[in-house]
């Protein structure tokens, strides 16, 4: 009976973490439900309607990349923030959409809660409803950048992109941006916590 109940005490725990074991990875599908954040009421992503693969997990990952390192794979979707030892968490990811592709190296210059987003005069050009945002977008449940945004610069300076939230939890998995790396609400504020500013960014 008592190796029952530590069995039992096991599994609750894992429950609780919010983290579950597949094979060789552990899953957080659990941890998209509603939160408060600096004062905004984060709503549940409907997580079973995303497919699984792009659910926040550990995962085995080699590379010659140090740990803190993000490596972005706009082919299958997936953002990796290398942990070390043989080890990375994924993220899946929506990217840009045909046209509006790119990639290379960059780095994490510099980070923000909750930010304000202002469309560049190019967005403006092709989508002239946005001109109302010219001076920014407030931040708030529907800004495009939604709740953490980490901009991304190269040798000549802002490159322009970004690592961002979006509301739109539906986008994950799909080439619809304008070309910055969007991720789920609730996984941009995992990656958020966990990348620094100056961390290496290769996009592949």
């Amino acid at each position: 009976m008592r190796v029952k109940s530590l069995i039992l005490a096991a599994v609750m725990a894992t429950a609780l973490a919010g983290c579950s074991t597949i094979g060789n990875m552990r899953m957080f599908s659990d941890d998209y439900g509603p939160r408060t954040d600096a004062g905004y009421q984060l709503p549940r992503i409907p997580i079973s309607k995303v497919p699984r693969k792009y659910h926040r997990q550990i995962v085995s990952f080699e590379t010659d990349e140090k740990p803190g390192t993000i490596i972005v794979d706009t082919n299958e979707k997936f953002l990796y923030y290398v942990m070390g030892g043989g080890e990375a968490m994924r993220y899946g990811i929506g990217v840009g959409r045909e046209g509006f592709e790119w990639h290379g190296t960059a780095h994490i210059a510099l980070k923000r809660e909750w930010p304000t987003w202002t469309p560049p005069s190019a967005m403006i050009k092709r989508q002239p409803e946005l001109a109302k945002w010219r001076g920014g977008m407030p931040p708030g449940l529907t800004n495009p950048l939604g709740a953490r945004a980490m901009y991304l610069f190269n040798k000549g300076g802002d490159s322009g992109y970004r690592l961002h939230g979006s509301p739109e939890w539906n986008s994950i998995g799909h080439a619809m941006s304008s070309g910055c790396i969007r991720l789920m609400n609730q996984d941009i504020i995992d990656l958020y916590n966990r990348a620094e500013v100056g961390a290496k960014v290769i996009v592949k």
